[in-house]
């Protein structure tokens, strides 16, 4: 078996990843190896939004914010207050460093980087250069890590993360062109491969992004918060969230049934009123929210509902909802349009006329709005838990290091555009606390027993729990199905076949049994949630979930002259 030998490994060749890299390698550590399914691959690169947010302290006019403010809006009952102050401490300088790589977020003539309020916030923090932020971002990040000659392993897939008494000793990968296992020795692992999309069947993650959180749970590491997603209403033929302005453009909501008979569904169940209203709302609400269940949120409720019957759900640009006339809508909604200047006679001449180019989006992708109805259902789009990490972004399993949408950082709500900034900072907490206190190269592997993989067709096998997982347990879930679930991941685990090199499908099967270790884990914590609610931090070991009392705001010097002679000890020690 081929085996390479560094002293750090980062997984993941998104926005977490990258600035892993780039900031290891600012810091003076030249011995990093990034590793890459595919560096064209995920999130980071391959999605975005109406108006993809990067939340940060704000930066312009005069609020007055602080980075003790912007913690305890982060902070909340299962957020831990440690992890939010380091985000909020550490916002301003990624977000600046950003900047500076070439990202244009928006400045005024005076230089200020101005901001608008986002959802869960009460302060402008939020700032955006369009619905590919998060590309412009690791295309700035790549670039920089390439100027810094960090060393890229490309077309490789880690699957397995390898232990010995003291924690990590290396990974196990598989040659994703020849089907060949490689083996990585190093002291420390940064993952950062993303939210672990592959789970369920209805998502509005590029088709490029599956995850590989399994690995970390499978080595032993603890999961935060993993019962906590973000769903919303997405389109299936084109991947991607139809918020903010698709929703605010007032289009008709239509079910289409086997016999090709439509049904104007949300008037059925909901007030002329409440369909405008609703609908008008989900352009700010867009992830489902059971605390609006009555409200914006029944839009997801109804559309989920007409799936259970056996249709499909469309978005109809062309024609308006039943009852629309500016007239009746509230005030909210007919100013907003008033101040957008639309108010034409369709929702695609509305949508024009307040983001033309999410129209361009759809069209360059074989869709158009104007002509084509927008099938979209209610997708999974974040994992608001993950990997648990302390405040250094460090997992239960010494040297794994967890940042992005991998590292269990949020509950239930968040801010949005707090994930983005969460890539950065929690890359740059990792890279500098290896720095500071680096493990060693081990000399060797612990003994390991043979490598078994779960046998049968393996994307049949995929395809099926996807379909149960969001059928049981997405933003509806049932306890019954939960249950029949994890026996069916039994059954499944039961039936093992020997790892074998050259398989074709090796990939796929490897990408199974991440799955299903990953799905363990999650309903594990779903199933804890639904029959012992409570508040707090939801910790998950191995199938067993407990509530703790999440950690508060720590109190921390802001004594200069002590900081400063810490600081410069802090560089002794690492020069020496």
């Amino acid at each position: 078996m081929k085996e390479i030998i560094c002293r750090t490994a980062v997984v993941g060749s998104g926005c977490a990843g990258l600035n892993a890299a780039d900031w290891l390698a600012a810091l003076g550590e030249r011995d990093v190896l990034l590793i890459a399914e595919d560096m064209m691959y995920g999130t980071s690169r391959n999605t975005g939004s109406d108006k993809q947010t990067y939340y940060k302290l704000s930066l312009a006019g005069d609020e007055g914010d602080s980075v003790g403010d912007m913690a305890r809006t982060l902070k909340r009952e299962d957020v831990d207050g440690d992890i939010a102050l380091c985000e909020a401490a550490g916002s301003a300088r990624c977000f600046l460093k950003l900047a500076q790589l070439g990202v244009p977020f928006p400045c005024n003539d005076m230089g200020e980087f101005v901001g608008y309020q986002t959802d869960h916030d009460v302060r402008r923090r939020a700032s955006s250069v369009g619905p590919l932020t998060s590309r412009y971002m690791t295309e700035a990040l790549e670039k920089s890590v390439r100027a810094r000659n960090v060393p890229v392993l490309e077309k490789v897939l880690a699957f397995r993360i390898l232990t010995d008494e003291t924690g990590v000793c290396g990974l196990l990968c598989v040659n994703t062109q020849e089907h060949t296992l490689l083996r990585v020795r190093c002291g420390q692992v940064i993952l950062a491969t993303g939210g672990p999309a592959g789970v369920y069947l209805n998502r509005v993650y590029p088709e490029s992004q599956f995850g590989m959180s399994g690995m970390a749970f499978a080595a032993g590491a603890a999961g935060a918060n993993l019962h906590c997603w973000q769903y919303g209403l997405a389109s299936t033929k084109f991947r991607w969230n139809v918020s903010g302005s698709y929703q605010q453009a007032l289009p008709r909501y239509v079910s289409v049934d086997a016999q090709g008979v439509e049904h104007d569904f949300l008037p059925e169940s909901l007030p002329i009123s409440d369909v405008l209203r609703f609908t008008f709302l989900k352009g700010y609400q867009w992830p489902y929210d059971p605390r609006k269940a009555e409200g914006s949120s029944k839009v997801d409720i109804l559309v989920k509902a007409e799936e259970d019957k056996g249709r499909r759900v469309y978005m109809d640009f062309r024609r308006n909802p039943t009852g629309f006339a500016l007239d009746a809508l509230d005030d909210e909604a007919r100013d907003y349009l008033l101040q957008c200047g639309a108010t034409q006679a369709t929702p695609i001449e509305r949508l024009r006329a307040i983001n033309a180019p999410a129209i361009d989006l759809y069209r360059a992708h074989g869709i158009d709005l104007e002509r084509d109805m927008l099938e979209v259902r209610v997708c999974a789009q974040h994992h608001n838990g993950g990997v648990m990490v302390d405040h250094h972004w460090q997992s239960t399993l010494p040297g794994l290091y967890v940042c992005g949408e991998a590292a269990g950082t949020f509950g239930q709500y968040r801010p949005g555009g707090t994930a983005l900034n969460s890539t950065q900072v929690g890359s740059m907490r990792a890279a500098q606390r290896i720095r500071e206190m680096p493990r060693p190269v081990p000399d060797a592997y612990p003994e390991t027993a043979a490598l078994t993989l779960p046998a049968g067709d393996p994307r049949t096998l995929t395809a099926d729990l996807q379909t149960m997982m969001s059928r049981h347990a997405a933003f509806m879930r049932d306890e019954a199905g939960i249950r029949a679930m994890l026996a069916r991941i039994d059954a499944i685990e039961n039936r093992r076949q020997p790892l074998a090199e050259g398989e074709v499908d090796l990939c796929d099967r490897i990408r199974l049994q991440d799955m299903i270790t990953t799905q363990r884990q999650v309903l594990s914590a779903m199933l804890h949630d639904l029959t012992c609610p409570g508040e707090g931090v939801l910790e998950t070991r191995n199938g067993v979930s407990r509530r703790r009392p999440a950690r508060p705001i720590p109190e921390r010097d802001l004594w200069f002259e002590r900081v400063w002679r810490t600081e410069r000890e802090k560089r002794k020690e690492t020069t020496c």
